[in-house]
């Protein structure tokens, strides 16, 4: 096994402290929390609001209050611009974590230092000791699709990227993913080249010359494997013809660094390769079970399906064919919070078990309701922030953090569901991103809500005609009186393929299936309009993902935006370029 030969790393020993950790968790969590102040207790912020030193609880919530990154952004944009005395961190800065931006067309900066490398290293580890006691690998490899971003230097010297790239540059990440055996087919040149499309090309040979060692498939989202499958779809005859003649294509990977490593791994024709490829292809339905298919010994696939990501699922199935599709860790760019301790679990009711040692957390009760206020209330009434082993299972939350870089009280933004306990620590349920609420007048619709008017609008109408939603995203329009939701969905077909019978009833039942109370009634009164559907060309949401790309996102951090803001033009001018039928709902006519 793993363990005995790595010798730096053993699943059992990982799974035992975690135990430990998991049954003390309310004493772990003052541990933590003292940590964290006898660190940063002499920062400028933390001085500023009159700790005084001090590293208890009541002590810390008496005197900090609950905090947005738009309360820390004044302090962080210093630390960007060169302010090296300690504003928010006893620990130097190492560089600048980037957030995708992707809702609200502006990405956060964060500061990044080596404790969260250490804290994502422990995730890491703890998901995969579970992982392998369900799914045990031995030697082999990992076919990842994961990308690094753009970097630049700050005014203040530091350089600024993703968070997962801060990780993947790291030591210590390869040495961990050496010993726990999910060392990537690709070498770093792919991993870290500057045109997504090459490197995505190269992921994909490099995972086919290596198809018998390949023990799993994973990307950091489910989108970034159900994207390079829709590739390979495309592609998959060129990367036989570069197998067989042994050499790179010179039209699809340009990059000297690329191409120099990717062509080490060729090392001469290799036809036998070529036509067990393509006739495995030629023996696929529709693509169904690609992945067993071409990497026999693959044990799962893997990555975060949960949230946004959960559109993916199905058709991420339909490539996996019997493979478990695991969910991976829970956590943001701000840091980890939970892993996946019961990986057999399917993608949709993963939970996931808060670590007590990797930051402080407090959670603030949620009721639901809705009141005629914008902002963080908008969707849920609130009261005050509970502790980790003080939550009620069954009961809603947001998450609010403090970590060892910089974050104190730090409202997440995310609403969770408390699933259960394992041992002293909560199961947490993502539930939905807090602030992706649809709202017009007193409604509010959350990114949860409009998923399962998607799904059971799909269902009823598009399904009869073998269509699929590709992808979907939606926008609260106030540019005219009343204003009104637009749905837009990207089809598995051209729009022109779709009768307008079933578009029009899907419409109409996505207008019916937003039960949110404020929302009946503002429809019924006419204080909203008539529901937009707007039918999508082919290929809209690969420009949008370029769009995020021109401006310096990765792909592995990218998730398509479920609610655009009207901050966001850019998105909504592609989406409106792109439109290529429109439908307005008659469900309350």
């Amino acid at each position: 096994m793993l363990e005995k030969k790595a010798g730096e790393f053993s699943g059992e020993k990982v799974i035992a402290e975690f135990e430990r950790l998991t049954r003390d968790a309310d004493n772990v969590q003052r541990e933590t929390l003292r940590r964290i102040l006898a660190e940063n207790g002499d920062t400028e912020y933390l001085r500023g609001l009159g700790l005084a030193g001090r590293t208890d609880a009541a002590s810390f919530k008496e005197c900090v209050p609950l905090a947005t990154h738009a309360d820390l952004e004044p302090y962080i944009e210093r630390i960007v611009d060169g302010d090296a005395t300690p504003v928010l961190t006893g620990k130097p800065v190492t560089s600048i974590s980037l957030s995708s931006g992707t809702t609200q067309g502006k990405r956060k900066y964060l500061l990044f230092n080596e404790e969260l490398v250490k804290s994502t290293m422990q995730i890491y580890r703890t998901s995969y000791a579970f992982r392998n006691r369900e799914f045990p690998v031995e030697d082999g490899k990992a076919l990842q699709f994961i990308y690094s971003s753009r970097q630049f230097t700050t005014k203040g010297g530091l350089t600024a990227t993703t968070a997962t790239t801060n990780v993947y540059r790291s030591e210590e990440f390869k040495a961990t993913m050496r010993a726990v055996q999910s060392q990537c087919c690709s070498p770093d040149e792919v991993i870290f080249g500057a045109d997504f499309a090459q490197s995505l090309y190269c992921h994909l040979l490099c995972g086919l010359l290596a198809a018998g060692e390949v023990q799993m498939v994973s990307a950091t989202f489910a989108h970034s494997v159900v994207l390079a499958f829709q590739t390979f779809e495309r592609v998959w005859e060129e990367l036989c013809a570069d197998i067989r003649r042994g050499a790179l294509s010179p039209t699809r990977v340009t990059s000297p660094a690329v191409r120099q490593a990717v062509s080490a791994l060729l090392a001469g024709p290799n036809p036998e390769l070529a036509d067990a490829v393509a006739r495995r292809c030629a023996g696929l339905s529709n693509w169904y079970g690609v992945i067993p298919a071409l990497w026999p010994n693959a044990k799962y696939v893997y990555g975060i399906m949960t949230g946004s990501m959960e559109h993916y699922v199905k058709k991420l199935r339909h490539y996996a064919g019997e493979l478990p599709l695991v969910a991976a860790e829970y956590g943001a760019s701000e840091g980890w919070i939970g892993a996946n301790v019961e990986p057999a679990a399917p993608p949709e009711s993963a939970t996931f078990t808060v670590l007590p040692d990797i930051g402080y957390f407090e959670f603030i009760p949620l009721r639901p309701g809705c009141t005629a206020a914008p902002g963080p209330d908008a969707c849920y009434g609130e009261s005050e922030p509970v502790g980790l082993t003080d939550v009620v299972v069954g009961e809603h939350y947001e998450v609010v953090m403090t970590t060892f870089a910089g974050l104190y009280r730090y409202r997440l933004g995310d609403v969770v569901r408390v699933a259960g306990f394992h041992n002293a620590t909560p199961k947490l349920k993502f539930v939905c991103r807090r602030n992706l609420a649809l709202s017009i007048n007193i409604d509010k619709n959350s990114e949860q809500d409009l998923q399962l008017a998607v799904d059971a609008a799909a269902a009823k109408f598009l399904a009869a005609e073998k269509l699929e939603v590709v992808d979907y995203t939606s926008h609260a329009d106030m540019s005219s009186d009343p204003g009104h939701y637009v749905v837009f969905v990207e089809l598995n077909a051209a729009a022109a393929d779709a009768s307008a019978d079933a578009l029009q009833g899907c419409c109409d039942e996505l207008d019916r299936a937003f039960a949110d109370p404020g929302y009946v009634g503002s429809r019924r009164s006419r204080a909203i309009g008539p529901l937009e559907l707007r039918v999508l060309q082919r290929g809209t949401f690969h420009r949008v993902l370029r769009h995020y790309l021109s401006l310096g996102a990765p792909v592995s951090q990218f998730k398509s935006p479920r609610c655009v803001a009207r901050s966001n033009a850019g998105v909504l001018q592609i989406l409106a370029a792109c439109t290529a039928k429109a439908f307005f709902s008659a469900a309350y006519d």
